[in-house]
């Protein structure tokens, strides 16, 4: 690997690895720190991630958005999810982006985002991207409701450093050469459930209903245009899909 890569054995989070070292040394944008096992490696929500030792890819990747505005840091989950999908085309169909950016195949969940981003006044100072992507574990124990791996859908091993820089290399093409009005089209066109009406589940009052994805916000609130041509606004963990 070239020495914008850091590889460790295992450690408890990549993204957590990668802010400690960028506190002790001035690294590039494209930075990657990756490993073989996350002792405490997280979700959106919040859920552990399931992943055996040395089967699948966990991995953070630094960038330096300092033109973007805080209010449109989403466009940085757009492009990430936007990678992945790309990438994971080459190898199979199917694959969509669940907003706002756990990565899919058909029903199942094969990889998932998480994105911290520290502030300078209102714009991005740094960016860690933070992949998790099932692709060459065979069984999942927890109790996870849908995971699948590239294996399960392939059935043939996967470089997973291949991989790994194939995603690094579409997020930095992404970041630096397409226009932020793309990248939102091509986001709501990758998303999962995108057409027709599904069921939702609204977090604060239980409330069951169905609707259609209208559209998606700068700042990653999700419209759903309901049975009655409602429009509603969600933002993350207001709106539940229900699988």
């Amino acid at each position: 690997m070239k020495s914008t890569a850091f590889y460790i054995e295992s450690t408890s989070s990549t993204n957590l690895l990668l802010q400690q070292m960028m506190r002790q040394e001035d690294l590039p944008e494209g930075y990657i720190v990756y490993t073989g096992f996350q002792t405490a490696g997280k979700g959106q929500t919040g859920n552990s991630w399931e992943s055996e030792p040395n089967k699948n890819l966990l991995f953070s990747v630094l960038l330096r958005p300092r033109s973007i505005k805080a209010d449109k840091q989403f466009i940085l989950s757009q492009i990430t999810g936007l990678a992945v999908k790309k990438v994971l085309d080459k190898f199979t169909g199917d694959i969509s982006i669940k907003w706002p950016n756990d990565i899919y195949w058909k029903e199942k969940k094969i990889g998932g985002i998480l994105i911290e981003n520290s502030l300078i006044r209102d714009c991005i100072n740094t960016c860690v991207i933070g992949i998790g992507l099932n692709v060459n574990q065979e069984k999942f124990l927890s109790d996870a409701p849908n995971p699948v791996s590239l294996k399960q859908i392939t059935g043939i091993d996967t470089n997973r450093e291949e991989l790994m820089m194939l995603i690094r290399a579409e997020i930095m093409d992404l970041y630096t050469r397409s226009a932020p009005d793309i990248i939102h089209q091509q986001y709501l066109n990758s998303l999962f459930r995108k057409n027709r009406y599904h069921r939702y589940l609204e977090t604060a009052t239980k409330t069951m209903l169905l609707a259609e994805i209208e559209n998606v916000l700068p700042d990653g609130k999700l419209i759903l245009r309901t049975e009655s041509d409602d429009l509603r606004k969600y933002y993350f963990k207001e709106i539940q899909f229900i699988l």
